[in-house]
């Protein structure tokens, strides 16, 4: 007994490797990073959330990610602008706000300002514990689905895969909404199978949560009723009814289910209620109808007169119609009952008006704002680990060459499929929402990084380590005399230890790949990419520049007694807040900073190849920002140093 116990144990303390390994990893390159791009406005929102019960900030994301990452700053003096008319009249002036707040504190009586680092790696430790409860989440649903030792395949290529290493450490949404995502589907899936009141009430609360993570959650609507529509013909089916005489019992299944369903839709959105609620009590009601009113002034067409829109008489196109939910949103605001989901609605129109008109973004050589079908695909090939590449497809094409021989026996591939489903509901569903969110993502032209694929990997990894059992385990039939059996035995061995072989050669060479991609996790691309130091030639942002290496300039500038550095910076950070009077704020349409005796030029990889990259058809650009003068006298792909991967140093004279 105390063997097996033992044997039971091992699997756990692995995990607890696992986390532990994966905690060090984001905390040690944390704390060498300044704050990204998006970070400027999420720590300082989530702190007006937490402080102030005011959600004035950053309304185009939901709260969770941001509030959690503030709750340690409630224990810190701090200072925020809230005496500032980024804070008292702007609408949304989370950009002015961040600065203020991180860089630009000035308290009275002669205090010292805000600790900028400290307070932005304080904030990351509530992201970095998501991950590491993802981390976690993964290995339970895996256990279920594939064993305890199996289990610790997808919880190994996610806990050290650097995308996630990279994001599961910034205070963005990302991360958040893979886990939301997770353990909503984790409920869902787990009420289907099991209902009970217990799983209802976990599979609302996880919806909630999902939906408060990011907006790209609310995917999982549609998602959960193409799961109840599916997993009521497999119960139809599975008890046998006649196509007609069952018919009837077919619409009891389904009105069963669809019951549930509306069940946890209202618990999830109750959730979302009272969350939204306290983060907008102290949020003045004409502050939130006026800042409505302006951020939605542009929605579809702008605002309309007496409800037209609304109106089912009105003889106007249907894009035109899309201003009533506007018009709603707008009235929701100044609703004591309802301004709370209007808030949320606010959001979600926000996130559908951004995506609608693209995000201006170099990719593949080339600038644009109208996006690339095959962007994500390309890039999670150039960014996913080589050996993660391999086991992927590996395992997919195991997972085709399994259809295609039911195929083989079609009168047989029908039942085979709702038999599959008895056993592998859980994988099915993972499968669906990989191609529901892909197809989603690939459709958006919101080209702005890998990242917003995040939510599914974990499903990803899953089914990977799910289809390669599979193959390991695949059972041999041995007939014939004792030799033959005995050969046959060893062949078996011999074939067995070889797959374990080269999938232990393949993780191995993972988690190399990590180790000596780190502390530079967010530039990682693999050697389709040209490797960490190369992949900006291909696709930038939060692929790879996302401004956080400012500190490592800082560092660079430090080292080699640079007096005077002229910064074209792109990020979140405050080069004037690292620098102090070293540094001179930069762009291409000043000319050279050698005119005004300043030896020494940094540039953002992400500004410089919107600079230099080929336009894109209807794209415009000064030509005065295309670093012309840089050309004349270097070539800016060969800078003389390096901040970490992504801020190019130039030596003037």
């Amino acid at each position: 007994m105390k063997r097996f116990r033992v044997l039971e144990i091992i699997p756990w303390l692995i995990l607890g490797l696992f986390i532990l390994a994966s905690f060090i990893l984001m905390f040690n390159a944390s704390q060498q990073e300044s704050a990204t791009m998006d970070e400027l406005a999420h720590i300082p929102s989530g702190y007006g959330y937490v402080r102030y019960l005011d959600y004035r900030l950053n309304p185009e994301h939901p709260p969770l990610i941001k509030a959690l990452a503030a709750l340690p700053l409630l224990f810190q003096k701090l200072n925020f602008p809230t005496d500032k008319s980024s804070w008292q009249t702007d609408v949304n002036g989370q950009w002015a706000v961040g600065a203020q707040f991180l860089y630009e504190s000035t308290p009275a009586g002669g205090q010292a300002g805000n600790d900028a680092d400290k307070i932005i790696q304080w904030s990351r430790l509530g992201p970095m514990l998501l991950t590491i409860l993802l981390i976690f989440f993964i290995y339970i649903w895996a256990k279920e689905l594939i064993g305890r030792w199996w289990a610790l395949f997808p919880t190994f290529l996610f806990g050290f895969s650097p995308t996630v290493l990279a994001h599961g450490h910034y205070v963005t949404t990302d991360i958040g909404a893979a886990l939301g995502i997770f353990i909503a589907s984790y409920y869902f899936v787990k009420f289907l199978f099991k209902p009970s009141r217990r799983h209802l009430i976990f599979a609302g609360v996880a919806l909630g949560i999902a939906q408060l993570t990011k907006f790209s959650a609310v995917l999982l609507i549609p998602f959960f009723g193409f799961l109840i529509i599916v997993f009521c013909l497999w119960e139809f089916k599975n008890k046998g009814y006649g196509l007609f005489a069952g018919f009837g019992q077919l619409l009891k299944i389904f009105f069963r289910y669809i019951f549930y369903l509306i069940i946890i839709f209202a618990i999830g959105y109750f959730i979302v209620y009272l969350v939204y609620f306290v983060f907008t009590l102290n949020y003045p009601v004409e502050k939130q109808k006026s800042d409505t009113q302006f951020t939605l002034t542009s929605f579809a067409g702008g605002p309309d007169r007496n409800w037209e829109s609304c109106r089912l008489d009105s003889k106007i196109s249907l894009a035109r119609r899309a201003r009533c939910l506007a018009e709603i949103n707008i009235w929701m605001s100044q609703n004591k009952i309802l301004r709370p989901l209007g808030q949320y609605m606010l959001g979600v129109l926000m996130v559908f008006q951004r995506s609608a008109g693209g995000n201006t973004a170099y990719f593949l050589g080339e600038v644009s704002a109208a996006g690339w079908w095959y962007y994500f695909p390309v890039v999670f090939i150039l960014k996913e680990s080589i050996p993660s590449l391999i086991l992927i497809a590996f395992a997919l094409l195991l997972g085709i060459w399994r259809v295609l021989k039911c195929f083989k026996f079609y009168t047989s591939c029908f039942r085979k499929f709702w038999d599959y489903l008895a056993t592998h509901f859980a994988e099915f569903s993972m499968l669906a929402f990989i191609v529901l969110y892909w197809a989603y993502s690939i459709n958006s032209p919101l080209n702005i990084g890998v990242r917003h694929i995040l939510p599914t990997m974990p499903f990803i990894y899953i089914l990977t380590a799910s289809s390669l059992k599979k193959w390991m385990n695949g059972k041999i039939v041995i007939l014939g005399s004792f030799w033959k059996k005995l050969l046959a035995s060893l062949a078996t061995l011999a074939k067995f230890s070889l797959k374990g072989t080269l999938i232990g050669a393949l993780l191995a060479w993972y988690l190399t790949e990590t180790l000596f991609t780190a502390p530079h996790f967010l530039s990682y691309f693999n050697q389709f990419g040209g490797g960490t130091d190369n992949g900006y030639q291909y696709v930038t942002d939060s692929n790879y520049d996302w401004g956080q290496d400012l500190k490592r300039l800082t560092q660079w500038v430090k080292e080699n007694g640079v007096d005077k550095i002229s910064v074209d910076y792109f990020g979140g950070g405050n080069p004037k807040y690292y620098l102090d009077g070293k540094v001179e704020y930069w762009q291409s349409s000043k000319g050279n900073p050698k005119e005004e005796e300043i030896e020494w030029l940094a540039v953002s990889i992400n500004n410089l190849q919107g600079a230099l990259g080929k336009l894109h058809p209807g794209q415009n650009r000064n030509p005065e920002d295309e670093y012309r003068w840089l050309q004349k006298i270097k070539n800016p792909y060969q800078p003389d140093f390096r901040a970490g991967k992504s801020i190019f140093i130039y030596k003037l004279f």
